[in-house]
């Protein structure tokens, strides 16, 4: 009896470990290996443990890279005013945003629609990652009609800010028009930018900008990772 229970005090034990503070939020657990001689089992009843933890979100495997602490869940309000700085740091974490890509191109007929556009007409795109604490909690698309911002794409390289680039263009304030939320399993690429597992629950969020007259001015969707991030509705709240 006690022995098919070694798995649960294995589990309890790197729970506290975390706990403690000793692995801190996107920290590396020691290798399978380490830990069976840790505590004096085999690799089976520490992988048993750590599947344990996964479940109940406490921390993630990455392929080929080991196993990690996942963070804890940031509450995210979706308002009409959402600007993810300040969602990030009101929950008392360091925001950041990385650039992945940036680009003009032709706008696809979804983009086309949400912005008020032909398709085909040029829009800027602006895809990255949003950081908590220096640990990814969202990969994101935003899209923006080309003619009216000729110097946005200069603006986001220097900033990485959506809200300062379009201050910089000579729009001041937006709010947000509407907003969906889907859930999804992640694909391979958005596991590999987000450190989650290919499959891992993620929600997608679409959603459209405009400026105080009415016009479109940013049609963003967006995939946080599910167990990082709670979405919260609140028409009052900014970001």
């Amino acid at each position: 009896m006690a022995r098919s229970a070694i798995w649960k005090t294995i589990a309890n034990s790197l729970t506290d470990d975390i706990g403690q503070g000793r692995y801190s939020t996107g920290a590396k657990l020691p290798a399978e290996a380490q830990l069976a001689a840790r505590f004096g089992v085999n690799r089976h009843t520490v992988r048993r443990a750590l599947a344990e933890m996964a479940d109940q979100g406490l921390v993630h495997p990455r392929r080929g890279s080991g196993v990690f602490v996942a963070a804890t869940p940031t509450d995210y309000p979706i308002g009409k005013r959402v600007r993810f700085h300040q969602n990030i740091a009101k929950g008392g974490q360091t925001p950041a945003k990385q650039i992945l890509a940036l680009e003009t191109r032709g706008a696809g007929k979804s983009e086309a629609a949400a912005l008020d556009l032909e398709p085909g007409a040029p829009v800027h795109v602006y895809d990255g990652l949003s950081l908590a604490d220096e640990q990814p909690i969202a990969l994101f698309q935003s899209v923006f009609p080309a003619d009216p911002l000729p110097g946005l794409l200069a603006a986001l390289e220097q900033t990485q800010s959506v809200t300062a680039a379009l201050k910089i263009c000579g729009i001041a304030d937006y709010t947000r028009a509407e907003t969906r939320i889907t859930a999804k399993l992640a694909n391979a690429t958005q596991a590999l930018h987000l450190r989650i597992s290919e499959g891992a629950p993620i929600l997608r969020t679409t959603g459209v900008n405009i400026d105080p007259k009415g016009r479109p001015v940013e049609f963003g969707r967006t995939w946080f990772a599910g167990d990082r991030v709670t979405l919260t509705l609140d028409s009052q709240v900014g970001h």
